[in-house]
C-alpha cells in the first residue's frame, strides 16, 4: 500500500509542478499613417477642392441623369479605401435640392440598425457659401463616414467612406480617422464655379 501512495505521490508532484498558460488576447496592429499633404485637384468639374496626395487615382465621369451630374472617386490604396463622391446640379426651382438632401440623410439613417451611435456634425462657410453636414458612423457598418455640401443655388456635393474590406469598427477605426479628416479638408476648401 506504501508503494502506491509513493507513486501516487510521484505521479501528483510531476503534473502539479508547471507555468500556467494563458492565451494573448486578440489584439490589432498599430498603425500610423503620414502626415496628408494636400493639392489642388485641377479636375474639370463645377467645382474644385484639394485633395491629399495618397488618393493615387481619381476618377471622374459624368453621369447619365436629368440634371448635370458627376461622380468622382478617390481612392487611397495604401488604405484600402474610396472616397465616393457624386456631383449634382441644382434646378432653378430648388425642387430637386431638398430631394437631394433628403436622399442624402435618408442614406444615413439607413445605417441605424448596425450603428452604434452617429454624430453629425454640421458646416458653414458664408464667405465660400458652403453650407453641409458630416455624419461619422461609428459601429460595424459598410460605410463609417458620409457628408454632403451645398451652395443652396446651384450646386449639390455628396460623399461617403467605403473601405474593401469586413466591417470590423476596431480595425478600420484608425484609417477611417485619417480619412475622415481628408473628407473635412475637402469640405473646407471646396470652391463653386
Amino acid at each position: 500500500m506504501a508503494k502506491y501512495f509513493y507513486i501516487l505521490v510521484l505521479v501528483i508532484f510531476c503534473f502539479s509542478c508547471g507555468e500556467n498558460y494563458v492565451p494573448k488576447p486578440k489584439a490589432f496592429l498599430r498603425l500610423d499613417y503620414p502626415e496628408a499633404k494636400y493639392v489642388d485637384d485641377n479636375l474639370d468639374l463645377p467645382f474644385s477642392f484639394e485633395k491629399n496626395i495618397l488618393a493615387k487615382k481619381v476618377v471622374s465621369k459624368e453621369l447619365k441623369a436629368p440634371t448635370k451630374s458627376y461622380g468622382i472617386n478617390l481612392e487611397y490604396p495604401s488604405l484600402k479605401g474610396t472616397i465616393f463622391l457624386t456631383y449634382k446640379a441644382v434646378e432653378n426651382n430648388k425642387k430637386n435640392l431638398e430631394d437631394f438632401l433628403r436622399d442624402a440623410q435618408k442614406f444615413t439613417l439607413e445605417h441605424t440598425q448596425k450603428a452604434d451611435e452617429i454624430p453629425a456634425y454640421p458646416f458653414e462657410s458664408n464667405k465660400r457659401k458652403v453650407y453641409g453636414m458630416l455624419s461619422e458612423v461609428k459601429g460595424n457598418v459598410a460605410s463609417p463616414a458620409q457628408f454632403y455640401v451645398t451652395d443652396s443655388v446651384n450646386h449639390f456635393l455628396t460623399g461617403s467612406l467605403y473601405f474593401y474590406a469586413k466591417p470590423n469598427y476596431d480595425s478600420i477605426l484608425p484609417a477611417a480617422n485619417y480619412l475622415q479628416k481628408d473628407i473635412r479638408h475637402i469640405m473646407e476648401t471646396i470652391q463653386w464655379k
